[in-house]
């Protein structure tokens, strides 16, 4: 299967896991590994939010889902441009340079929305 979808994909020649072919080794594989594929894409957006109370995921699904655009996404977050430029820095930092490349774009989506269905949920308001 992998190397079908290797082929496929235009990598003829190449080696490659089911798992380095992010969300499509998740599709491809007959033992889906979720909780692998979410911590290879945003785990470690999901850990330093851990680690320091911050909402850096919070922010990366806001920027996608204002596509892309920085006035939508500070809007929609409450906070300054500025804000959401600084915490879209941090997480090209944890992320790599590729985090908005189309395909590394549409593996993070994929992610965000795992990780947001996975999620434990929040206690109910009173």
């Amino acid at each position: 299967m992998c190397l079908r979808a290797l082929r496929n994909l235009g990598r003829t020649g190449d080696g490659s896991s089911l798992s380095e072919l992010g969300f499509l080794g998740v599709l491809l594989s007959d033992r889906t590994d979720v909780n692998g594929f979410l911590t290879r894409a945003i785990g470690s957006l999901i850990e330093y939010d851990a680690q320091r109370g911050t909402e850096l995921v919070r922010a990366l699904e806001t920027y996608y889902a204002a596509g892309g655009n920085l006035s939508k996404a500070k809007d929609a977050l409450h906070i300054h441009v500025n804000t959401v430029v600084q915490r879209l820095d941090r997480i090209a930092q944890l992320l790599g340079a590729d985090w908005n490349s189309p395909g590394r774009a549409l593996e993070d989506q994929l992610s965000l929305q795992l990780h947001r269905l996975t999620a434990p949920m929040a206690p109910p308001s009173p």
